[in-house]
């Protein structure tokens, strides 16, 4: 992949995708191509195929897909799974038909059982029962990485897939009713400040063990992957460490500057009970992280200030 190569983001205005974009153009890229969702239905595949026939991307990052928090995946399942399966089958096929010369699908961490052995190995995949609260968001996305195996397998493409932990960073979501939990904890907690309030309710037990990763960290493991890996396996993306929820709302709070109690709704589920990812395979090509949490979250916060 040169400079001057032809690179389409799918998904560029989302947190992910608009990441990709900035990397792409500091390391010198100069020819990205997107369009938004109104200009372009990933989900329609004579729209997609139309664009892949016009514009003729010599490489693919699919970052694009509908994506939430525990409430948004339980309460709309039927929704996650028809887009993000129509997304990634209409972008991996026309990719195909088009001649692509590589493509670069994003999955989650949501794909691996929910009672994996920890750190979670790249080959527990399909070897247990999948969280229910993202059973459907987890199905499209081990649909998507399996193409692009079937894919190499029959067409000898070359599709990869890497699945990345938790992320967080500019361009999040910040809706209270959709979100994940590490933006949703920042919005809480700023309002509680803003407002005065002596208390902010948390979600679940607090118990559950999560890994975050920066999303600029993610944009950079992606350009390095497109330039460095080749295979049908998928490839985990993440630090090597977690935090528990409560450790992570001790931590926004204070961050945010709020000095009030943190209640639990126990009412509220967990989730899967512990998620932390095997990286020794991308550390083996070459890359880690380099964002530390703190250090990330101080940073998100600052963009949030800028867009509430």
């Amino acid at each position: 992949m040169d400079k001057n190569s032809k690179i389409y983001v799918a998904g560029h205005r989302g947190m992910v995708g608009s990441a990709l974009v900035r990397k792409l153009e500091a390391e010198g890229y100069n020819n990205i191509v997107f369009k938004t969702s109104s200009e372009l239905d990933l989900t329609r595949q004579a729209e997609v195929e139309d664009f892949f026939k016009a514009e003729k991307p010599e490489y693919v990052f699919l970052a694009a897909a509908k994506v939430g928090g525990i409430h948004a995946n339980n309460t709309y399942p039927a929704d996650f799974i028809y887009s993000n399966l129509m997304i990634e089958a209409n972008v991996i096929h026309s990719s195909y038909n088009h001649s692509v010369r590589k493509l670069l699908f994003l999955g989650s961490s949501c794909i691996y059982p929910k009672m994996a052995a920890q750190p979670i190995k790249e080959e527990y995949l399909l070897g247990g029962y999948l969280e229910s609260t993202n059973e459907a968001y987890a199905i499209a996305k081990i649909a998507g990485l399996k193409m692009c195996e079937f894919y190499n397998r029959q067409h000898g493409t070359d599709f990869i897939s890497a699945m990345p932990t938790n992320l967080y960073g500019p361009n999040d979501n910040y809706d209270l009713q959709n979100s994940h939990v590490l933006p949703a904890l920042i919005r809480k907690f700023h309002e509680a400040k803003m407002s005065g309030a002596k208390e902010v309710v948390m979600w679940g037990s607090g118990t559950p063990r999560r890994e975050f990763l920066h999303v600029d960290d993610l944009a950079d493991a992606s350009l390095f992957l497109m330039q460095n890996y080749k295979g049908n396996e998928t490839v985990n993306v993440g630090t090597g460490k977690d935090i528990s929820i409560l450790e992570l709302a001790q931590l926004v709070a204070e961050i945010v500057g709020f000095e009030g109690d943190i209640v639990k709704d126990a009412s509220k589920p967990d989730g899967t009970p512990r998620k932390l990812l095997d990286v020794s395979k991308l550390h083996d090509l070459g890359w880690k992280a380099k964002i530390k949490l703190r250090d990330g979250i101080q940073s998100t916060y600052k963009s949030f200030l800028e867009v509430v």
